[in-house]
């Protein structure tokens, strides 16, 4: 699929963990295929771990920043 990070960040949390369910599941078929010698462009199997590396990502961010303006908020730290 190869998505740019400006795609990835235009999608709410809840659409990039649906995102990466598919893409993971699609992994899995990949690597079947691969392994039964049928999957031609073996590069997709890198770029679909690198989309998904790529979500989990900025959904981590997103956490750290959630919690970091929580703690501001709260007057815990700065």
């Amino acid at each position: 699929m190869n998505m740019k990070l400006s795609e990835i960040k235009e999608m709410s949390s809840e659409e990039i963990g649906k995102q990466i369910v598919g893409e993971e599941s699609n992994l899995v078929d990949l690597r079947f295929s691969h392994e039964l010698k049928q999957l031609t462009n073996t590069a997709k199997l890198r770029s679909t771990k690198k989309d998904i590396a790529r979500m989990k990502t900025i959904l981590k961010e997103r956490e750290l920043s959630e919690q970091k303006s929580a703690l501001v908020d709260k007057g815990v730290g700065a």
